[in-house]
């Protein structure tokens, strides 16, 4: 059987490790609380609106520095619990049971898991290999990324994967793992070049028309 470092193995299951370390929900409401931080900035605008109108009205600054402060307040209440809420649907693994010949699977999200299904319910995997080549001359090295998309019954699951190994190595693994259950396991690659960088056009060409200008 192949074998690739994202499965692991144990006595029970053989999970697709997406992501290690602590989980639950008090672990997410602790992680979401400084990037809710950028709730405020992300709703300034209305937030400078309220209070350019109360200075047109005549308030006074501590007024309009309290009101300004005060929704900048619910706003990061409103934010915290939303982001926490959206990072616990995050998967972290997904676990096949028995370890030999799967049966059964269920995902393993931030929050908790799921319940486990038939392994029949997913119809196919499919693996997404991108890479990103560098034009001639460029200094940087080619990017590449790896998604996996499981393809359940009723819903998609689109996941990245850490990438740093071999595509094909993990396609060949789960293909070995999910093959006996009659799930199909695809693996495509898409190649491109990465843009070159433009010249500042407009900025050359009114440099050129002031010093021809200037020596006339």
């Amino acid at each position: 059987m192949a074998t690739d470092p994202l499965l692991r193995q144990g006595p029970d299951s053989t999970d697709l490790v997406l992501r290690v370390g602590p989980a639950g929900p008090a672990w997410n409401a602790l992680t979401s609380a400084g990037p809710a931080l950028f709730t405020p900035l992300a709703l300034g605008v209305p937030t400078l609106l309220v209070a350019f109108w109360m200075a047109l009205a005549g308030a006074r600054a501590s007024t309009v520095f309290v009101v300004v402060g005060v929704i900048a307040g619910l706003e990061y209440l409103i934010g915290w619990p939303a982001l926490a809420f959206s990072r616990a649907r995050d998967i972290l693994r997904v676990e096949f049971a028995p370890a030999g010949v799967p049966a059964s699977l269920r995902l393993v999200r931030a929050a908790g898991p799921d319940d486990w299904l038939p392994v029949k319910t997913l119809r196919e995997v499919r693996l997404t290999h991108k890479v990103v080549e560098p034009y001639q001359g460029d200094y940087k090295s080619a990017a590449s990324t790896l998604a996996l998309e499981l393809v359940l019954r009723g819903v998609r699951e689109r996941l990245a994967l850490p990438f740093g190994g071999d595509p094909q190595r993990l396609a060949d693994a789960l293909e070995d793992l999910l093959g006996p259950a009659g799930v199909v396991v695809e693996l495509r690659t898409e190649r491109s070049t990465r843009d070159r960088p433009q010249p500042n056009s407009g900025w050359t060409s009114g440099g050129s028309a002031s010093a021809g200008s200037g020596g006339g």
